[in-house]
């Protein structure tokens, strides 16, 4: 007879040997060449009813009638198969027609069963999963839905089949259960795909939660665990699916601990590489030139992922006198005024803040990261580098094609995490430290020096570029203050030669400028003038962000030219900004000059 195949007919490698497959029909098919051939090893496991004769909305209907056979299965066909990972001989097939059948000696005979506690009869077997555990134990998710019945079906069965008990527990109803994955570590944790989205019990089905975290309320027909990176992934009736990387922080967690603590989870290692930045991207992840009708699907956080858990919201003074307003307006009550040094509190205070931070393996804080506050399960990613040295500018102000400034690549090795709470500025008391890893994905095509002398000098062209761009912005602000302080000298009643003197200073501060970043005119028209100090400086950390090889002796001669240029520079700096201008400033003041940000901006002597 014709082989009657379910539209989703299972596949299933075998976790003994990896050349073993199983497929099914209305049999059990097994192949031990990776598919090359076949043999079955079970007779038909179904029914096997003729469809034409069952009822459908209370009668049976004339073959003259509208049917839509080609847009349907088979009937009478396996709908699931297991084989058990701890007992190779022990496999067991769920129908559509409402059987279940267990072998226990590799296929040769099969017991049969075709009634389960509290679930209609023909019930569709959805999944059926043997435990990883406990030889004897397996789980089943049936479904009624055909008939109008979407109720949740989930069992476990404690002797290989011959009974059953439910494991429903308060999984809402009409949430019918299409996928049933257990945890490989903890035995009570399962993860059931619904018709309205992913649930999760870590107590063997007592209790489910919905997961959210942005997951829309649509089926998730399949759900599968990538074992290695303890990832979660879901997929979607929308031809979709979704991965929730590293689900692990659920295995430590109770209702009991969600109620009452703040948690900070183990983070997994952390892959140490540089992220591809495809030309013409900011930043990694972005799809280039590919056009707007190029989808992408974002990859997972790059760098060292922490997780942590808040019970409650931690609030300001405000959101704290509003959350209790909010309680009294309800009730009908009066709102007291918390007074001005009530409101002046709430003003100046700080807004709260978690904050993480990274340590080496000596102790040494590596990078401390802002978390958001509110309740429930967060994740933020430390980039696996230094905090950068450069000063402060307006986000705004980067061109989009310009990477976001970051640090210095800390190398591999292990790395630790606390997390703490601020509030009004005062940081509390840390956490418990949690260790983690640092691990290259591969090695370097080309050793050169070693990761301790990479991060050394890399380090040291970061601060003294930390330096020199601060300074570089310093004199660029000098400068336009001293422009507006000329204006305002002429209304002074002083000496008229302070104005030529302010304008010879002037004259200082840009040609200072001009030895740390280069002439702004000649740079307008692209044409090269002597070597900046910043430019020395590029040479010396080229390639820092997209390579972790060197450094050169290339660049190491770059950065003793600029070290000693600089030197020579801060000198100089020195002189103007500690005696010179407060000089100015004191002969100005004398004279009367009206303020200006100019005047301002220069030290008193």
């Amino acid at each position: 007879p014709h082989e009657r195949f379910n539209w989703d007919a299972p596949i299933v490698i075998s976790s003994h040997d990896p050349a073993r497959l199983y497929f099914a029909s209305q049999r059990v098919w097994r192949s031990d060449d990776r598919g090359d051939s076949w043999r079955a090893i079970s007779d038909d496991l179904s029914r096997g009813i003729d469809r034409f004769t069952m009822p459908m909305m209370g009668r049976v209907w004339s073959y003259d009638s509208p049917w839509d056979l080609y847009a349907m299965s088979k009937f009478g066909s396996i709908t699931s198969l297991a084989e058990s990972p701890l007992n190779e001989n022990l496999i067991y097939a769920g129908t559509d027609d409402g059987v279940v059948q267990v072998s226990e000696d590799g296929g040769r005979n099969w017991r049969r069963t075709t009634t389960l506690p509290g679930v209609p009869e023909f019930f569709f077997v959805n999944d059926i999963k043997a435990d990883l555990f406990d030889e004897n134990t397996v789980y089943l998710a049936a479904d009624d839905h055909k008939t109008g019945d979407f109720r949740p079906f989930l069992l476990r069965s404690r002797d290989r089949g011959r009974t059953w008990q439910s494991m429903r527990g308060d999984l809402p109803d009409r949430h019918l259960v299409w996928r049933l994955v257990q945890d490989h570590v903890n035995k009570d944790m399962f993860f059931a795909g619904t018709e309205f989205g992913v649930f999760v019990t870590l107590n063997a089905g007592r209790n489910w939660v919905k997961l959210s975290g942005g997951v829309p309320n649509i089926p998730f027909r399949d759900l599968v665990i990538q074992k290695r990176e303890n990832d979660l992934v879901g997929a979607t009736f929308g031809r979709g699916f979704y991965i929730l990387d590293d689900y692990s922080p659920l295995r430590e967690v109770s209702a009991q601990t969600l109620q009452s603590e703040s948690i900070l989870f183990k983070p997994r290692d952390a892959h140490w590489y540089v992220p591809k930045r495809p030309f013409g991207c900011a930043a990694a992840g972005c799809k280039s030139s590919m056009g707007s009708q190029l989808y992408i699907a974002d990859n997972p956080p790059f760098g060292a992922v922490i997780t942590y858990y808040l019970p409650e919201d931690i609030r300001s003074r405000k959101e704290t006198r509003r959350e209790r307003e909010k309680a009294l307006e309800k009730a009908g009550s009066n709102t007291p005024y918390p007074g001005w040094d009530g409101l002046k509190e709430e003003a100046t205070e700080d807004a709260p803040a978690v904050i993480l931070t990274v340590r080496d393996a000596d102790g040494n804080v590596v990078q401390r990261i802002d978390g958001p506050v509110k309740a429930g399960f967060h994740r933020v990613a430390w980039d696996l580098r230094y905090p950068d040295s450069g000063p402060w500018a307006e986000a705004s102000a980067r061109p989009p094609w310009q990477p976001p400034a970051a640090g210095v690549m800390a190398p591999p090795g292990t790395y630790s995490v606390t997390m703490a709470v601020r509030r009004d500025g005062e940081l509390g008391e840390e956490s418990d430290a949690q260790e983690f890893n640092v691990v290259s994905i591969r090695k370097p095509t080309l050793m050169g020096p070693s990761q301790t002398e990479r991060l050394a000098f890399s380090r040291e062209v970061e601060t003294l570029s930390g330096k020199v761009r601060g300074d570089h912005k310093t004199l660029g602000e000098i400068n336009d203050a001293m422009t507006k302080l000329k204006s305002v000298i002429g209304r002074s009643q002083g000496d008229a030669s302070l104005y030529s003197e302010a304008h010879a200073m002037h004259k200082r501060v840009m040609a200072l400028r001009e030895r740390l970043g280069g002439n702004e005119q000649r740079d307008i028209a692209n044409d090269s003038g002597p070597v900046s100090i910043l430019d020395r400086l590029g040479v010396a950390g080229f390639g820092e962000r997209s390579s972790l090889y060197g450094p050169t002796t290339t660049q190491k001669n770059s950065l003793d030219i600029a070290k000693r240029q600089y030197a020579t520079f801060a000198s100089d700096l020195d002189q103007l900004l500690s005696k010179d201008l407060p000089a100015l400033k004191s002969k100005l003041d004398a004279a009367g000059t009206p303020w200006s940000p100019g005047l301002g901006l220069l030290r008193s002597p």
